[in-house]
């Protein structure tokens, strides 16, 4: 055994004017790394080995310092700035590294890019991200998910943290109670990411990391109200408790109480919502190498559509319709690095859900606990990622999924799983990455997932990346997929669902440009191919009265190309995209387009000066291609293709000193929404328990002088928000330490 003597390096980052807080300050030799306070400075531990420190920031390009073995104060030192998302990621190799030397391309969005459409959660807040598309599932209850390159919902992974926080359960309603203003940023990897996040990680992942308390302002606020009366609140404060231990506590409610039916159906356009949540993070670190993280957070949500003359009095009756949840949801989340190498990662939630759709009860609670230990070890040319975890899922409701002769019987298992990955540098440029994960589901036994990444940098602006990997998924209808309890279909499983299985192939490109006169263009330009065995997707088609759920007897293919550009001069900056999407099942020689997969969407952002440096305006905006969507019958007026359709966004803001922000603008600037150029959108509106219908000898519904079409209730006729133009005032109020 050796000793190593241990020296002190101290310095101050700065962008020039002002101190940078929360800093990264890295040690490549130690593979360690600390952060900088609140005024800059910064003190992190090195031995004889260390030669150099990476000191980076959102926003700012990285640098590298050279070092000696003695202790030294470094002085000021100054970060150039960046503006071309050359961000430090943690989701590609659960580590801090520069964007440009990942392997697994990973894009990155922060509250500044989630802030240019002011929005309650992060449901509605990341709708203009290329190739991200929340999907509204019912026009009741609004129910939603969120699609990365035309996959449904649930195949994407929600993280909170790095921890599997929304998912089962929580993927239908989970989505809508994670508020903004908790959001320090938004790190997302398109396609399969099962090697490091689990088996179900098959479309992609999405993983919203939270604040720190120590380089948070010591209070904040972001207050807004729209023309519909909706009404939004996040207020925060820091605070310490003695010198080591940093708390962050933050509050978000959010209400919408007035029922609005411009399209004239008798049915709110819109659910009704009241949603508190309250969320406290604690952070300490006694050294460089045993910092930790604690956050819990409660979550309360009462939401109901329906008939506008419905009241909380005709909840689960058969005289007026409404569906109507009630939400309660606890989350713990925490972290502690035991040394260098060592770090425990831990969650728990608990979910509750009461609800009625129409005559139709569904309670259901759900628990979950996470316990993972990663291990890293930089050794030459490779750099080791080991992982332990387990993973136990308690879950129950009121459906045949948890019920059988003898009662109920709660679904319980322990998922355990481990995984290793080495990043090998084969030069200077070149880095290849090695992983392979076992999981041991009750089930279905053990399942692997694979995956290996390729980069080359041709030069520090300019890189490709290649990635492929496999996924397998488990699917609970129940939880997944809100069509099976809301409506007047009938669910037909057919047989017993086996899992499904991915494999991918993605291949991505990126450049950066510097130009004389001070453009930075980043080009990040993607490909990929995804193939499916036994997929499981909802059959509308088959018959009009019922959604049939079976394996797929053939394969599904989703494949297409997508490409960002990003342009900044000076406090201009765009932010453009578009993704061309070839999507589709082949069952018996038969090739058929999924319901609500565009062809093709486009997406872009724009921030540039008014006047002054302190007033800005903000430009979003997405347009979608034509997609298919799930009419009742050949007879079913509604249109059997969506339009091409888009949301468009303005807002104005004047910032007073570096605390205070006026903001006020247009959501949905052309007024589009889903019922425009339909005859109805919802079917049947008149008859929502299905009472006047008249059936066949064979059980079809007949066709009669009430019933021309011949159609039966049906919300699931939905694909963009039902929401028209609105206009919404704001104020942000930031009080640094």
């Amino acid at each position: 055994m050796s000793l190593q003597s241990l020296s002190q390096v101290v310095g101050v980052v700065s962008d020039g004017e002002q101190p940078i807080a929360g800093a990264t300050i890295f040690s490549p030799a130690e593979n360690s790394g600390t952060l900088s306070k609140q005024d800059g400075q910064f003190q992190i531990e090195v031995s004889n080995n260390s030669q150099e420190l990476v000191l980076s920031y959102v926003g700012f390009l990285p640098k590298k310092i050279v070092i000696n073995s003695q202790n030294q104060d470094l002085g000021v030192i100054v970060l150039g700035a960046d503006n071309s998302l050359e961000e430090v990621i943690i989701s590609g190799n659960l580590k801090p590294v520069n964007r440009m030397e990942s392997t697994i391309p990973v894009e990155v969005y922060s509250p500044a890019f989630l802030q240019q459409n002011p929005s309650p959660n992060l449901f509605e807040g990341i709708q203009f991200i290329n190739g991200i598309r929340p999907q509204i599932n019912c026009s009741v209850c609004n129910t939603g998910d969120i699609h990365i390159n035309g996959l449904e919902g649930p195949y994407t992974f929600v993280l909170i943290d790095g921890m599997p926080i929304v998912s089962s359960l929580a993927s239908v309603y989970g989505l809508n109670g994670i508020p903004t203003g908790m959001i320090e940023k938004v790190e997302i990897i398109k396609g399969p990411a099962g090697t490091l996040y689990g088996s179900q990680a098959v479309g992609g992942v999405i993983n919203v990391i939270t604040k720190l308390p120590e380089y948070s302002p010591r209070f904040f606020s972001d207050i807004y109200g729209t023309s519909w009366e909706e009404f939004n609140a996040d207020l925060g404060f820091s605070s310490t408790i003695g010198q080591k231990i940093n708390v962050l506590t933050g509050i978000n409610g959010f209400i919408y109480d007035n029922p609005i039916d411009n399209n004239n159906d008798n049915f709110t356009d819109v659910t009704q919502q009241k949603r508190f949540s309250v969320f406290q993070k604690f952070s300490w670190q006694p050294n460089s190498t045993q910092a930790g993280s604690l956050a819990l957070r409660y979550l309360y949500e009462d939401r109901w559509g329906g008939e506008l003359n419905w009241t909380p009095d005709f909840r689960g009756g058969n005289e007026i319709y409404g569906e109507s949840i009630y939400t309660n949801r606890f989350e713990l989340i925490g972290k502690q690095l035991v040394s260098s190498s060592w770090e425990i990662q831990y969650s728990f939630t608990q979910h509750q859900q009461n609800s009625v759709y129409g005559n139709t009860a569904f309670k259901a609670n759900e628990k979950i606990g996470f316990l993972q230990v990663i291990w890293r070890k930089e050794s030459g040319k490779n750099n080791w990622l080991l992982g332990l975890s387990n993973r136990y899922n308690w879950y129950d409701d009121t459906t045949p999924a948890t019920q059988n002769n003898l009662g109920t019987q709660p679904n319980r298992y322990w998922l355990p799983g481990a995984f290793l990955e080495n990043e090998i540098s084969l030069s200077e440029n070149k880095k290849l990455l090695l992983g392979f994960r076992v999981d041991h589901h009750p089930d279905h036994s053990t399942i692997s997932t694979p995956r290996i990444g390729y980069k080359i940098n041709f030069n520090p602006q300019t890189l490709l990346r290649f990635n492929i990997g496999t996924g397998f998924r488990v699917v609970n209808i129940f939880t997944e997929d809100h069509a099976a309890l809301t409506g007047a279909r009938n669910l037909v499983i057919e047989e017993e669902l086996a899992p499904e299985q991915s494999y991918n192939a993605n291949i991505n490109f990126y450049k950066k440009l510097y130009t004389s006169s001070g453009w930075i263009i980043g080009l990040e330009t993607a490909a990929w191919h995804t193939y499916f065995s036994n997929q499981i997707l909802p059959d509308y088609d088959s018959n009009p009265n019922e959604i049939r759920y079976t394996n797929l007897n053939g394969n599904a293919v989703s494949q297409g190309l997508s490409t960002n550009l990003e342009a900044t001069y000076g406090q201009f900056r765009a932010t453009l995209g578009a993704t061309l999407l070839d999507v589709f099942t082949r069952e018996d020689r038969i090739k058929t387009r999924p319901v609500f997969t565009e062809k093709w969407s486009a997406t872009w952002a724009i921030t540039l000066p008014l006047f002054s440096e302190n007033t800005r305006i903000d430009y979003t905006g997405n347009l979608y291609g034509p997609m298919r969507l799930p009419r009742l019958s050949d007879s079913d007026p509604r249109a059997e293709y969506a339009p091409v359709w888009s949301i468009q966004n303005l807002k104005f803001s004047y910032k007073k000193d570096n605390n205070f922000t006026l903001f006020a603008g247009i959501k949905n600037l052309l007024n589009w929404t889903p019922a425009k150029n339909n005859p109805f959108l919802i079917a049947r509106a008149n008859d929502p328990f299905d009472r006047e219908l008249s059936y066949d000898a064979n059980g079809d519904i007949l066709a009669t002088p009430n019933n021309p079409n011949a159609l039966s209730f049906d919300p699931t006729y939905i694909y963009a928000p039902n929401q028209g133009r609105r206009f919404f005032i704001g104020l942000n109020y930031n009080l640094s330490q």
